[in-house]
């Protein structure tokens, strides 16, 4: 088992070909071994070189909404009403400190999710 760091595309490219190789290996193994060390290295790299951005507060309520199979009826009670749910969700209006608590608290949504800035239409 040789393992470097994984500096360039073409380092991680033959780390996650290698790492699909050993797939599966039993853990405590040679291959296990290697395979964790491997994912490790690989996941440093992807953070370095791939981070994914965090969603805007309305695509995470979205989001969380397509998860639970929830519609926009259903979230009355995290906004308060019809029209509200409307205009924060088709980008009309901003969260409010009340939203954002009972989202947090309720769907169990990140507040880190929740109150970062985004556009209004």
């Amino acid at each position: 088992m040789r393992i470097t760091p994984i500096r360039t595309e073409q380092d991680y490219e033959a780390a996650m070909e290698r790492i699909s190789e050993l797939w599966g290996a039993p853990i405590g193994t040679t291959e296990g071994d290697e395979l964790e060390v491997l994912a490790t290295l690989a996941e440093a790299f992807e953070a370095k070189h791939c981070p994914i951005a965090a969603p805007d507060p309305v695509e995470a309520i979205k989001f969380r909404m397509e998860q639970q199979g929830l519609t926009p009826k259903d979230m009355v009670p995290f906004f308060g009403n019809r029209s509200r749910v409307s205009d924060v969700l088709n980008r009309k209006r901003k969260l409010n400190l009340s939203m954002i608590r009972n989202l947090s608290d309720g769907l169990k949504i990140p507040i880190e999710s929740l109150i970062s800035d985004y556009s209004i239409a």
